[in-house]
């Protein structure tokens, strides 16, 4: 048996393929690396300004709205009170429907306060819990796009 040994043609030309694109990929690269070294454009400032943009969209139309301060006495504690104080993140299209609603929210969270079991102010996790039923509450009243965010500004037991 004989065996052919001898290149084929296609090596040669694959070969030869591969050489041009890496040059090309050589001249691509040092093309971009001296316009940017030249200054006529930056990657960095691309993504600032894409990030400037993103960040005034998202803040554009941001409203926060402070409710009255929420203060319960703790039922057999011995005096101790429980002092909240929330504010509403919202657009600024939905601030005037919430400040008409400010007495049913208001309403809403002092039953949620003044329901809460007075030992559950001592474990661990409690703030959270607490944020997020506010959130729940806010939302059923006011309606899931009116409300962006709710944010606890003071949380005292004294």
């Amino acid at each position: 048996m004989t065996q052919a040994t001898g290149a084929s043609p296609e090596t040669g030309a694959g070969k030869k393929r591969l050489l041009m694109m890496t040059g090309a990929v050589v001249l691509f690269a040092a093309c971009g690396f001296a316009s940017t070294y030249l200054g006529f454009w930056s990657p960095a400032a691309l993504l600032e300004q894409a990030r400037r943009d993103k960040s005034q969209d998202a803040l554009g139309d941001v409203v926060f709205l402070g409710l009255p301060r929420i203060e319960h006495s703790l039922p057999g504690s011995g005096g101790r009170n429980v002092v909240l104080s929330v504010s509403i993140e919202t657009g600024a299209e939905h601030a005037a429907g919430i400040e008409q609603l400010m007495p049913r929210l208001i309403d809403a969270f002092n039953a949620f306060v003044a329901g809460i079991d007075p030992g559950a102010y001592d474990k661990r996790g409690v703030l959270e819990i607490v944020r997020a039923e506010l959130m729940t509450r806010a939302r059923q009243i006011l309606g899931e796009e009116a409300v962006k965010g709710l944010l606890i500004t003071e949380f005292l037991i004294r």
